[in-house]
């Protein structure tokens, strides 16, 4: 019985060009008490697999967490498959506002200890106690009452490229760390301001809101569905977008243009440019914003140092690879003192002080 990959991406990538068809992306999460995760995971595993279905797909006992993708004419049968499944049925399913063939290139079906890593003790807190679930035309009038603080739950390097109006966006690398920054930051105003929130898919948002209830927040909103629902219902209902820039997404294609504004710069050169890339240095492998000229001239690489050892022979870099564990230090975003482009994020609240960004 399969319950693993046995193509490489780059076998799978050939694969899917060969056969041509379309494949969408999309999202789902839920919350849900799943007693053994791990037996879960074998059967979506099973399945999915016969269904070509490509992805990330974390399982806890809180619940689901899944970015994917599947071939167009079997939608049907992936969606008949969840409906079977009690806690799923009828579940809303975020479907990419930008499409690629090549979003995912493996099916990897995890079991963790959180379905999002927020390093928080559910058992303190009534984790169903969430906030007011708000739609697109809802959110954009909230957003612009002048008690309404709008916080961005993503991290820095997600929020560089794109953002609401007017929103505060915390210079985090976690989502745990934002909790944290929000709750001082605003604890004099926990019952005269709204606090709204929003992310990529509405996960996040899902667990912040019941945190903040329960350390006392009166007038907690979420964005449904985050941005990518968002985006859907601002051009099903023609309505105003205020959403700035592009919204990063975590697969191949990095992120999805949701305005025409570029909001951010090359982190070396300063440029006005908002396209992620990965340092061609395996053994960096830093997650940056490189234009189209520093590229060149870079080899795709951050700094000299790394230019110089991408260059060698693959069997040199190996050996000077060897030992190094992948850890975040290795595998960092946008985090290098060497980036003279790179302008941090703050943690400021100019919000509260009238200067509306």
């Amino acid at each position: 019985m399969q319950l693993y990959n046995k193509l490489s991406a780059k076998e799978r990538a050939a694969l899917i060009e060969k056969v041509g068809k379309d494949r969408l992306t999309l999202s789902f999460y839920q919350y849900a008490k799943i007693g053994n995760p791990q037996e879960f995971r074998d059967q979506l595993f099973i399945v999915w697999d016969k269904l070509d279905v490509l992805g990330r797909i974390y399982i806890a006992h809180e619940g689901i967490n899944g970015q994917l993708s599947l071939p167009a004419d079997r939608f049907n049968a992936f969606k008949a498959h969840l409906d079977t499944i009690d806690f799923l049925k009828d579940i809303r399913l975020n479907i990419a506002v930008e499409q690629d063939n090549m979003s995912f290139l493996k099916l990897k079906v995890k079991v963790r200890n959180k379905i999002v890593a927020d390093g928080l003790n559910d058992d303190a807190f009534d984790v169903t106690n969430k906030g007011i679930h708000v739609g697109a035309d809802t959110f954009n009038t909230l957003i612009e009452d002048e008690k309404t603080v709008l916080v961005d739950m993503r991290n820095h390097y997600e929020s560089e490229i794109g953002h609401f109006k007017n929103a505060i966006t915390p210079d985090v690398d976690t989502f745990r760390e934002s909790l944290d920054i929000i709750e001082n930051d605003l604890k004099d105003h926990k019952e005269d301001k709204n606090l709204v929130m929003y992310c990529t898919g509405g996960i996040r948002c899902e667990k912040a809101s019941a945190y903040f209830k329960y350390k006392g927040f009166k007038n907690v909103f979420q964005l449904e569905g985050g941005i990518i629902e968002y985006t859907r219902q601002i051009k099903a209902q023609n309505l105003e977008n205020k959403f700035i820039g592009k919204n990063f997404v975590f697969d191949e294609r990095r992120a999805e243009k949701i305005s025409d504004a570029i909001i951010a710069h090359c982190h070396q050169c300063g440029t006005p440019f908002d396209v992620h890339t990965n340092c061609a240095n395996d053994a960096c492998h830093l997650l940056f914003i490189q234009c189209d000229t520093c590229k060149e001239e870079m080899n795709n690489c951050c700094s000299t140092n790394c230019m110089e050892i991408h260059a060698l022979p693959y069997e040199e870099q190996k050996a000077l690879r060897k030992g190094q564990g992948n850890s975040n230090d290795i595998f960092k975003k946008g985090r290098a003192d060497h980036l003279p482009g790179k302008k941090d994020l703050r943690n400021i609240f100019e919000t509260l002080k009238g200067d509306k960004r």
